[in-house]
């Protein structure tokens, strides 16, 4: 039992560290206060530039954040049309992950000084997308969600409106999470008349030769599944047994290591910067979904166990997997990923590329650092020099 807690424990880390909101050390619980100003007046305005926030309601009745920049420092002194981009963050995090770093750092501002018209997302369960149009996070049902549904709610639903609201295709940006959820819906055919062309930052596609023998011990021992069927429908990293767990280990271990035996040694965050912890409640739905990719090393839908169950849902005794060969040939696909990765593993992201290898070579761009660990793709105080700028550069073709 005392195996199972611990490697639970550890699991617990690996995708908190997973969210791009992980950095120097960890903080499990923020205050109600710390949500009672938008994000565009926490993090944006404070930094001199114009800021919008928006609501968007999915399809299953999720009320959903979305922050935007619509001008650089410079206002709107930039020439031409500003292309819209869309900014997905990662898992148990928020779209502060695009705006921790200084304005010279942070892709979020750096597109919005480059031209483009920024959108940052926030997915169903953060803390600033936390309304539904009849439930609320208090009632299990709230939680009654994977992965799945944010690709075939929260990702149209945002798009949807970016698009209405521009009348133009967008450019994505996903890290992480972010990026799995634009392949099961590219796979799936979903957003593509809206799309442009999509970065993806460390991606997260196939998970099942992910290095860490610790992490691939945790999903084999993760305990979701009993607290699921118990009814413990949220994960909340600041609440609640988790929050016992975590301090009652990290009072004896250094959690501040665990960061980069977690996510990889990662090269190149300023730990001179403020903490910013914006660690974010998932569902534990999400959880085990993401445990089952580990373990049996597939993308597919939530498996629900059973043949019976299975068959209820999807009509099938298995879950329907996402096909990446599907995704359509033609697609601007831009890639970066790290060799110091033990999330987004070199050898999970071959698996990815080796997918992909009808696809038109004029439209697929790899970027590989051989330095970069998970978390450098979007705190990295060079990321701008060796990721971003081709980034953007790729945007411009696109």
């Amino acid at each position: 039992m005392v195996i199972k807690t611990i490697t639970s424990l550890i699991f617990l880390l690996l995708f908190i560290a997973l969210a791009a909101g992980a950095r120097t050390k960890l903080k499990w619980s923020l205050e109600a206060s710390d949500y009672a100003d938008g994000i565009c007046k926490l993090m944006v305005e404070t930094q001199g530039y114009s800021c919008e926030e928006h609501k968007v309601t999915t399809k299953d009745g999720y009320i959903l954040s979305i922050q935007r920049i619509p001008t650089g420092r410079s206002g709107g002194k930039t020439k031409g049309a500003k292309p819209p981009v869309l900014l997905q963050h990662g898992l148990m995090s928020n779209a502060i992950t695009w705006l921790s770093n200084s304005p010279d750092e942070s892709l979020g501002f750096i597109l919005a000084d480059n031209g483009f018209d920024v959108w940052l997302a926030n997915v169903r369960g953060t803390n600033y997308s936390s309304g539904h149009t009849s439930l609320s996070p208090d009632d299990p049902e709230y939680w009654n969600w994977s992965w799945d549904e944010r690709v075939a709610y929260d990702l149209p639903a945002l798009f949807q409106y970016v698009y209405d609201q521009t009348g133009e295709k967008l450019h994505y940006v996903g890290h992480s999470l972010g990026t799995l959820m634009a392949f099961g819906a590219f796979s799936r055919k979903e957003v593509l008349n809206m799309v442009r062309s999509a970065a993806l930052l460390s991606p997260i596609a196939y998970m099942g030769q992910m290095p860490s023998p610790l992490a691939r011990a945790a999903a084999d021992a993760f305990i979701a599944e009993d607290l699921y069927w118990l009814g413990l429908k949220e994960f909340a990293p600041g609440g609640g047994a988790a929050s016992k767990l975590v301090d009652e280990v990290c009072s004896k271990i250094d959690c501040t290591n665990l960061e980069s035996v977690i996510t990889g040694p990662n090269c190149c965050m300023n730990s001179s910067k403020a903490n910013l912890d914006h660690q974010q409640p998932t569902a534990t739905k999400n959880m085990i979904h993401l445990a089952q990719m580990i373990r049996q090393g597939t993308i597919a839908m939530f498996d629900y166990g059973n043949e019976d169950d299975n068959n209820k849902h999807y009509g099938q005794p298995n879950p329907p997997e996402y096909n990446m060969t599907s995704i359509p040939n033609d697609l601007p696909l831009f890639l970066s990923y790290g060799g110091k990765d033990l999330l987004s593993d070199v050898k999970d992201v071959q698996t990815l590329i080796d997918t992909l290898s009808d696809h038109d070579p004029d439209k697929l761009v790899l970027l590989y650092r051989d330095d970069y660990a998970h978390l450098d793709f979007v705190y990295g105080v060079n990321a701008k020099q060796v990721v971003y700028n081709p980034l953007m550069a790729f945007f411009h073709l696109n």
